[in-house]
């Protein structure tokens, strides 16, 4: 690891940044441009303590590709950056088409700048990489497994969602993963129908039925256990090799959604509040 560079590499990433661009909220004007260290050290889910070391030259061990990976999406870099900060910390620089965790700053600042609706960026097998705080509150946070296999093998997956939306749920899944794993055809999203077949009767009758339909708009309800039925219109935005998903989560007009997520967004400030 090149210490020296990399604490100068990290100091301009983070003096490039404006509060704005992330989502952090600001009180009065900065005496300096650019993040605070201990706003890039919450981002990343790192202590201040470590960040500062890191960029002060001072750290005993080299970061692991965990926490690189972490500071990518703090620091909102590109993929040319990314590949740099990988370098400087002596980790391989991931490929560029398995890697699907790298989420484009474009779509973190979109879900930054979202805070009146539940919203999160996922890969096209489903699984959860970034959440908004709404998104958080109403799903819960990202569990390491994929929407579809946690549906379809997980006992209580199933409890946030009314009982007579199951069927659809469980359709709709399958047909838009079925198209996914035909567009990618690689080895993760065919390991992933191999462990659903295997693990569900269900998933394997309804795979076998050959149903296509790639997700784009649809109405959602989620039964929440803090404020009651939340009814959503929502939408998903592709990037550009649709291998991820920024999904929308409006609220239904007509409905007590609105009121009910202002109340958790509430909850959820105060509890963030209260944690930090």
């Amino acid at each position: 690891m090149d210490a020296q560079l990399l604490a100068e590499f990290l100091r301009t990433r983070r003096a490039a940044l404006t509060p704005d661009e992330v989502g952090v909220a600001t009180a009065g004007r900065r005496r300096t441009p650019g993040l605070r260290r201990e706003e890039v050290a919450a981002l990343a889910g790192v202590s201040t303590d470590y960040y500062t070391r890191l960029e002060q030259r001072r750290a005993t061990a080299v970061p692991s590709e965990v926490v690189v990976r972490s500071l990518t999406r703090a620091l909102r870099l590109s993929q040319d950056e990314r590949d740099h900060l990988y370098r400087l910390t002596g980790h391989p620089v991931p490929d560029r088409h398995q890697d699907h965790r790298y989420v484009a700053p474009a779509l973190l600042t979109a879900l930054d700048a979202l805070t009146d609706m539940p919203a999160q960026v996922m890969t096209d097998l489903g699984d959860t990489l970034e959440q908004n705080r709404l998104a958080r509150a109403v799903f819960g946070p990202p569990t390491g497994t994929t929407v579809v296999y946690r549906w379809f093998c997980e006992p209580g997956a199933r409890s946030g969602y009314p009982v007579e939306d199951h069927a659809a749920e469980s359709r709709a899944l399958v047909a838009d993963l079925r198209a996914a794993v035909t567009r990618r055809d690689d080895a993760p999203a065919r390991s992933l129908v191999a462990r659903l077949v295997a693990d569900s009767p269900e998933f394997a009758a309804l795979w076998n039925l050959h149903d296509v339909a790639v997700l784009r708009r649809r109405r959602k309800r989620i039964q929440h256990p803090g404020v009651g039925l939340l009814e959503f219109d929502c939408q998903f935005l592709v990037d550009e090799d649709r291998s991820q998903i920024l999904a929308l989560f409006s609220p239904v007009p007509g409905t007590a959604t609105a009121e009910r997520l202002t109340l958790l967004a509430l909850e959820s400030f105060v509890g963030h509040a209260s944690a930090g």
